[in-house]
């Protein structure tokens, strides 16, 4: 990160170092992120999720949603600001802490080997946080409306009921969705930036930073939904057997005749939700992370 030149130039070598060491910025930078768009594309999120696990088209499952009220609206938001901040904050933090630990201890590693490896292993990372992801998908399930009165009550129910274990249903789609996408959005997220026309404004800078965040997210979200769709179908269930992804995904193909289209009902509210969310999570993290390097912030 540049320094004022108004510093003194000894001082700036040092600086830069000392700056160039700091992990907490990449951590708090995430997490600020995620938590500025939570709130505005939740609903989106409930109306895909019905698609997602009832099969229904948009019309029926917005109609659905909106008949329960708007008590019901954002039954379940307290898990994915929890889970999302938490996330981007390993997501961000832990990548450019691995990737810096991974070059100096491999110096004759090709960078894209340690920068894959580091995203592969952040990604593995945020598998810690699925309980929130469960949590969050028996609270969006209209099946569990009646059991559950709220975020806490549904964590000391699953714990207490059924097991440390049950947090942690629907883990490995998670961690095949995790590691990949981690690998491709911090491969891409550079070269897209640049391929887009030079901004000469911090306005333009950060209109760049949303446009290569909405794209990378759109496209990620797409290819990767399928394994959402195998995951909340894990994760709907209660107790009982602990179905293998296969299992769960042949269960899902069969239910929706067999089609390869009907697995991607909800891809298009997810496509418009993932770039405005991605969008504003990557524009966000670079301004703040900007924050961070002059200080200006915390």
């Amino acid at each position: 990160m540049a320094l004022s030149s108004t510093r003194p130039a000894e001082r700036s070598s040092s600086d830069s170092v000392i700056k160039d060491e700091r992990d907490w910025p990449d951590f708090v930078c995430g997490a600020g992120a995620a938590c500025m768009n939570i709130l505005a594309t939740f609903p989106a999120y409930k109306v895909m999720f019905r698609q997602q696990v009832e099969g229904l088209r948009f019309r029926k499952a917005l109609s659905q949603v909106l008949r329960e009220g708007v008590s019901n609206l954002y039954r379940g938001v307290v898990p994915p600001m929890m889970q999302k901040g938490t996330s981007l904050a390993i997501m961000f933090g832990s990548y450019y802490k691995f990737q810096k630990v991974l070059s100096r201890n491999f110096t004759n590693t090709p960078s894209v080997v340690t920068n894959t490896s580091a995203a592969m292993l952040a990604g593995s990372m945020e598998g810690i946080l699925t309980p929130f992801e469960r949590v969050q998908t028996l609270l969006s399930h209209r099946g569990h409306n009646e059991r559950f009165t709220n975020t806490f009550h549904a964590f000391k129910v699953v714990g207490m009921q059924y097991g440390i274990r049950e947090y942690y249903r629907g883990l490995t789609p998670i961690l095949l969705r995790n590691g990949p996408s981690n690998v491709l959005f911090f491969g891409l997220r550079g070269p897209i930036k640049s391929a887009l026309p030079d901004a000469k404004t911090n306005i333009g800078n950060a209109v760049n930073d949303f446009a290569s965040g909405a794209v990378l997210g759109a496209c990620l979200s797409t290819v990767f939904f399928p394994a959402n769709v195998v995951k909340s179908q894990m994760q709907k269930q209660l107790g009982g057997e602990f179905m293998s992804c296969v299992k769960a995904f042949t269960i899902v193909f069969n239910e929706r005749g067999r089609s390869i289209r009907r697995l991607f009902y909800g891809v298009s509210l997810n496509y418009t939700r993932a770039m405005l969310s991605w969008g504003i999570n990557n524009c966000s993290y670079e301004l703040l992370k900007k924050l961070t390097g002059y200080g200006e912030f915390l």
